[in-house]
């Protein structure tokens, strides 16, 4: 497993008495909404605020109702904002360039961090370019990876060409692996900085097994219980999770899938596969209690930037089946705390997961192993490096800005 500093741009000690900054953070995606993004964007948020931080977070309404909040160390700025096709629960926000111009020049931030990639993102970017705010972006969703799940395959090139020049108007671009990180820098992008991710090893724990959540979706409370957690959406690879449990179930005709997640997918999805339980989303010590109460995790994603799910199976003392990148590849040892396939192979998953109900003491022990691996993945090691990263982009506000 690889430690969260590894990049020397990190390694730099923060100062004794840190600085506190005015920092602002651009979204288009925020709790509660129900995502890797928001969930991580929205801890790292409440880190920088603990840490004496002042936040001004710039995003989309949500909805109708939706009221910024004004509380110590944070101040809501909401923009208009348009429904993403097929991401209904989500919100695009619209160019603002003029008004965060205005916005700045009457309060100007010491950074500002750019989450998210759409028009208001790129607004950001242009108005921080404009008035010399040294700024940072995130890549956190391979956009131009699903364009071949959503028939217009042929917009792959323009996607990365955007993404890239988007990301190369920021001084900084926050990556969550090392793996991606040398992807990015072969593929055009400037200044790459690998800021990981975290687990919450106490929502998260095999302490929250319950036999009456197993007793729901199987008589006996006794069956092998495989879990995938995610978006049902083309772009999670979701034929692979069922082709594995197929092989899992003729080995063990009890066991049961259960799924957790929403998406454009799912009504096709339950009335394909009625025998399937389809759990629906869950927060909180709810979701945790699904994973807690499972047996293996199947995720045959291969559109993954990170997949904070991943690190969530681990935490709760699941066995997890994986392809060999993003959270797979930084945090299983393949045989030791979990199962990889190559990246892409289809069959490799279906055999590992089938292999796994053939010896279940191998399973558990799997489990055993990926909760002691996830306790050492501390999300204060994370917030630490990205307060080095603000921090230090404040103290090189000379550094020649990008195009």
């Amino acid at each position: 497993m690889r430690a969260v500093h590894e990049d020397p741009f990190l390694l730099q000690q923060l100062p004794a008495r840190r600085p506190s900054l005015r920092v602002a953070v651009v979204t288009e995606t925020y709790p509660p909404e129900v995502n890797g993004v928001a969930m991580t964007l929205g801890r790292m948020v409440v880190a920088l605020q603990a840490r004496n931080h002042q936040v001004q977070l710039i995003r989309p309404r949500q909805s109708a109702s939706d009221a910024a909040v004004v509380q110590t160390n944070l101040e809501e700025i909401l923009k208009r904002g348009v429904p993403i096709p097929r991401y209904d629960s989500l919100r695009v926000g619209l160019p603002a360039r003029q008004g965060l111009i205005r916005l700045w020049q009457a309060r100007r931030p010491d950074v500002v961090q750019v989450v998210t990639e759409g028009p208001l993102g790129w607004s950001a970017l242009s108005a921080a370019h404009r008035l010399r705010i040294p700024a940072a972006s995130e890549f956190h969703t391979n956009f131009h990876s699903y364009s071949r799940y959503y028939g217009v395959g042929w917009l792959k090139k323009p996607i990365a060409a955007y993404l890239r020049k988007f990301h190369n108007k920021a001084q900084v671009t926050m990556v969550p692996t090392r793996e991606m990180q040398e992807a990015m820098v072969a593929a055009g992008y400037r200044n790459v900085r690998v800021v990981a991710r975290g687990v919450d090893t106490v929502l998260f724990s095999p302490a929250r097994r319950s036999q009456a959540l197993r007793r729901s979706w199987a008589l006996a409370g006794d069956e092998t219980i495989a879990l995938y957690v995610g978006r049902l959406a083309p772009e999670k690879n979701l034929p692979v999770v069922f082709q594995a449990f197929a092989a899992v179930r003729q080995r063990n005709p009890a066991a049961r899938l259960v799924l957790v997640g929403d998406g454009p997918e799912r009504a096709a999805l339950e009335r394909r596969y009625p025998e399937h339980v389809f759990a629906g989303m869950r927060t909180g010590e709810d979701l945790a209690r699904h994973y807690a109460s499972a047996d293996l995790f199947l995720f045959a994603s291969l559109t993954e930037t990170f997949g904070n799910v991943t690190l969530e199976a681990m935490a709760s003392g699941l066995a997890v089946v994986a392809f060999d990148y993003a959270a797979g590849r930084e945090h299983i040892r393949n045989g030791e705390n979990g199962l990889l396939a190559g990246f892409g192979d289809s069959d490799a998953f279906v055999a590992l997961a089938a292999g796994l109900v053939r010896t279940p003491a191998r399973g558990r022990a799997l489990g055993l192993a990926a909760r002691a691996s996830a306790e050492t993945v501390s999300w204060e090691q994370v917030h630490d490096a990205l307060e080095r990263v603000l921090v230090g982009l404040v103290a090189r506000a000379e550094m020649p800005f990008g195009p």
